[in-house]
């Protein structure tokens, strides 16, 4: 593949023709480029920040999540739930995976499907960069970077007399480095999350620009807070981790999951935090039992029966000692030894540490999201090509309101849009 610093074909003044230009060199628009190069497609690929695929790099503690094993599409939030369906069915966890091993990066699975590079997330982005260097006979890959788009114009009338002009049906991109004329525009610039390193709303100006719906946008993934007074009690915890399981949401749109939480100076993160994010709405309750493998209530009354410690000291057989030393000091009834106290205040204790009930006040922000909820509305997209009603303009991963879970979930169906998209692309332009 070709930068524009190595490669050199162009000058300012120059139209350049090519069949297809995607913007964003993130983990879809690289994935989207290798393949449409080797199914013979002249691709362009941009993007405006001066480092390619950053948020590989950063992701998975720098290791990278990059698919799990056991991906469905129930593991996806959307509008329209089913819109994932086509694309994921056609590119597989398995596919990517046999992808990675075909290029001999070594990796391994954390928990719960989750697969991880060993060494370097930088194993992936060297993968998708030689995936994009494979270009097919009449096929190639060049990418421009750093290199914004300035404007984006679409031509459907008859074509114009002088070459410069594009035919019908065609786009016309002005760039930093200048004008470029394409079949097919691809929009791969991710959400919002993580501006301080590219983030912008670039993807949804392009869909305004055509006419096309969005579903507002939000922060997923994303760690809660919580008011500054009502939390002081908690506030001392942070840093403490625990296993939990936590819920929200109504039947129709219900969040539930057993995963780490942890207390930060500010609010909850950890992954059953992140998690429970994507399903919270704001105003809305968070439901937390904190000691998800024990039977609370049935202990607690078999400590009074027995046992002359402390209540806080008993509890902190069960649950963190810090935790159960913050949540007796919260009653008096509760700073007692188990046998004097009764057995209205023990069953309270049980039911609050089983079923606490908070209502966070906002969440840390995209700075802090992982992922961008909403986005362009699947319904103006296809299912089978990720192909909106603009003809020949395609959105593809984060852009689309379609988000997955955390856990490899987002990288698989960047790999699963973008490779539905080539496809797409290629049966546009008669190459399958």
């Amino acid at each position: 593949m070709h930068q524009a610093s190595a490669f050199g074909f162009f000058s300012r003044n120059r139209v350049v023709n090519v069949d297809v230009v995607i913007v964003g060199a993130g983990a879809a628009g690289l994935f989207c480029a290798g393949v449409a190069g080797q199914l013979g497609l002249k691709v362009l690929l941009l993007d405006h920040a001066p480092k390619v695929a950053e948020k590989i790099r950063i992701s998975g503690g720098g290791r990278c999540n990059f698919t799990n094993r056991d991906a469905t599409p129930a593991q996806y939030l959307s509008a329209n739930p089913h819109f994932c369906r086509s694309a994921l069915s056609r590119y597989t966890p398995q596919d990517f995976i046999a992808l990675v091993q075909r290029h001999g990066v070594a990796y391994h699975e954390k928990h719960k499907g989750q697969l991880f590079c060993d060494r370097s997330a930088e194993d992936i982005i060297d993968l998708l960069l030689k995936e994009c260097a494979a270009g097919a006979a009449g096929g190639s890959v060049t990418r421009w970077q750093p290199c914004a788009v300035r404007q984006i114009r679409y031509h459907d009338g008859a074509a114009a007399p002088d070459a410069a002009t594009p035919a019908a049906g065609r786009y016309e991109v002005d760039t930093d480095q200048g004008t470029v004329h394409c079949h097919s525009l691809v929009v791969a610039t991710g959400g919002l999350s993580i501006p301080k390193i590219g983030a912008t709303d670039f993807g949804y100006r392009v869909a305004r620009q055509f006419d096309l719906r969005l579903v507002e946008q939000r922060p997923g993934l994303v760690p809660l807070t919580f008011d500054g007074a009502a939390w002081a009690p908690y506030a001392q915890l942070a840093g403490l981790a625990l296993p939990v399981a936590m819920e929200t949401g109504s039947k129709k749109a219900k969040g539930l999951f057993l995963e780490d939480l942890l207390f930060t100076h500010r609010g909850l993160s950890g992954p059953a935090v992140l998690q429970i994010s994507s399903y919270w709405q704001p105003g809305t309750p968070i439901r937390i039992n904190l000691a998800p493998e024990h039977d609370l209530p049935a202990l607690l009354a078999r400590a009074k029966a027995t046992s002359r410690k402390l209540l806080g000291n008993e509890l902190g057989q069960h649950v963190p000692s810090r935790l159960a030393e913050a949540w007796v000091q919260q009653d008096a009834a509760w700073q007692r030894p188990c046998s004097d106290v009764t057995d209205k205040a023990l069953g309270a204790l049980a039911e609050r540490l089983s079923r606490w009930e908070l209502v966070p006040t906002g969440t840390e922000g995209y700075k802090k999201a992982e992922v961008t909820l909403g986005g362009v509305d699947t319904r103006d997209l296809s299912q089978q090509t990720l192909e909106s009603r603009q003809p020949g303009l395609f959105f593809i991963g984060e852009v689309v309101d379609v988000t997955g879970w955390l856990g490899g979930y987002n990288f698989q169906w960047a790999w699963a849009s973008a490779h539905a998209c080539a496809q797409g692309l290629a049966a546009r332009q008669g190459k399958l």
